[in-house]
């Protein structure tokens, strides 16, 4: 009888739709499960290399909660690569700009700085709004 670990591999992976209502959620909580459920940590066949998580569509961005102070005090940067070019921009102008994008770079900033990272940052979508596109995958509701 053989005696060794199971590895996943990307293949073992069955791949889910998770639909999760960010309505009321505080940023930084509704993220870290995002991120853990991207990366398949829910899942008893995780492994840190291969990709084992599920899709992820998160739904109603717009009405994501902050607490404290971090609506005027968290600020987002961006570089243009000239010098000088550092942009900056709080949480709360980037709300009215661009509301999916608070959750985007939160997710990101909480998965893996590899190739699988970029992988399975392109599993994550997020619209403002509670329509979405994905009505086809059957997504199940995950509750945060």
């Amino acid at each position: 009888m053989k005696k060794y670990t199971y590895s996943a591999k990307n293949e073992d992976n069955p791949g889910k739709w998770c639909l999760v209502d960010a309505e009321g959620a505080v940023l930084g909580r509704l993220a870290s499960s995002i991120a853990a459920r991207l990366r398949g940590k829910h899942n008893p066949l995780f492994t840190p290399h291969a990709d084992t998580g599920d899709w992820v569509i998160v739904v109603n961005a717009e009405k994501i909660v902050l607490t404290g102070r971090k609506w005027d005090k968290k600020n987002y940067y961006r570089h243009s690569g000239y010098i000088g070019g550092l942009k900056t921009i709080t949480a709360k102008k980037l709300m009215e700009k661009r509301p999916e994008d608070l959750i985007r770079f939160a997710v990101k900033g909480m998965l893996p700085k590899n190739r699988l990272g970029r992988k399975l940052f392109k599993k994550l979508k997020v619209y403002s709004s509670d329509k979405h596109p994905h009505e086809a995958q059957h997504p199940e509701i995950f509750e945060i």
